[in-house]
């Protein structure tokens, strides 16, 4: 269909299509090479580019020979006519004659039939070009999105009128729940947890204490939901260093318990089941008794490379018990922990 399209279209209208698209496709592929190393992609775009240069030369060449050509010979038939009028004879007297009727016989010159325009057919093939690229490079932008009808993402509710326990204003970079949700709310969060199809159907965050201190030090937090993971991270601003945290897990119900390195922090991994409360709302708010629930994945990082306590805890589950890899988690620390400050004096 494309060569036959070729074929059927002018010269002045093919040969600059050609030259644009040649010269476009060759630059961009020449650069895509370039930049990703591909060798194989750098002899494609030199192949278009030499494909250009023959059509530029195949252009030049016709433009001088029409500018080369001999000019035509004159059609008004001026020297025939000059060459049939009969000479004129001496007459003996001088006698009246009438006026020479004028030659209506004589063929008028055939009139020249008019060339097209070589420089207007080349403009109108790059004007139909450019709005055909113009109309693919828009149309993703001006037509409707194919996430018109996906739900959005879930965010985080504003919580500036809420009042701030006093932990927080004697814990100096201490940070909020609500910041916790929108360091964690992050549009790669799903792709980090390898379901990059998933939206967060919901996504909070609370700014606490941390229990049995009686409010005196602040621990937030912040969850966001997807249908195959949830994810949690916490702050907790006491005393605890990682160290002791790793030898009180000695005594704990943790499980697979794995020290590293996070950002230039200690770190611990470690795995733990998480509690399942159900609520009967008919009978006036009381709950079940505590179960347990499926089992979490948890890294938990000091607050500042010193290790002087406090930490934050990026906690991962699912209702089907499955766990992400450890890889995971880290990329949610590396990605998070950045935007949240580290502890101050």
């Amino acid at each position: 269909m494309l060569g036959l399209l070729l074929r059927v279209l002018p010269f002045w209208v093919r040969e600059p299509l050609l030259i644009v698209v040649g010269s476009v496709l060759g630059v961009r592929i020449m650069y895509l090479a370039f930049v990703d190393g591909e060798w194989v992609a750098a002899v494609i775009g030199a192949a278009f580019l030499v494909f250009t240069a023959v059509r530029v030369h195949t252009v030049v060449r016709v433009l001088r020979a029409r500018r080369n050509r001999a000019p035509a010979a004159p059609a008004d038939g001026a020297g025939t006519d000059s060459a049939a009028q009969p000479q004129p004879q001496a007459a003996p007297t001088p006698q009246p004659q009438a006026a020479p009727a004028p030659a209506a016989g004589r063929p008028a010159p055939a009139a020249q039939e008019k060339e097209p325009n070589a420089w207007g057919q080349a403009l109108a093939a790059v004007a139909v070009f450019a709005a055909l690229a113009a109309a693919v490079w828009l149309g993703p932008q001006l037509l409707p999105s194919e996430d018109v009808g996906r739900p959005r993402a879930a965010s985080c509710a504003s919580g500036e009128d809420e009042e701030l326990p006093s932990a927080y204003t004697k814990k100096p970079g201490a940070v909020t729940g609500e910041e916790l949700c929108e360091a964690l709310n992050r549009p790669g969060l799903a792709r980090l947890l390898g379901t990059p199809a998933e939206t967060a159907t919901t996504a909070s965050g609370t700014s606490g204490t941390a229990p049995l201190t009686d409010g005196k030090v602040a621990q937030p937090e912040a969850q966001v939901q997807f249908d195959t993971y949830t994810v949690n991270v916490s702050a907790t601003y006491n005393e605890l260093t990682m160290a002791q945290s790793v030898k009180l897990m000695e005594f704990g119900d943790e499980t697979d318990v794995r020290t590293l390195s996070v950002l230039g922090r200690p770190a611990v991994l470690f795995s733990d089941h998480t509690m399942r409360i159900e609520f009967d709302p008919g009978s006036g708010g009381s709950g079940g008794p505590v179960e347990q629930g499926p089992l979490a994945r948890t890294l938990s990082v000091a607050l500042d490379g010193k290790d002087r306590g406090g930490s934050y805890d990026i906690t991962v589950w699912s209702t089907s018990g499955t766990l992400p890899e450890d890889s995971a988690l880290l990329g949610i620390a590396e990605a998070v922990l950045p935007e949240l400050p580290e502890r101050t004096v």
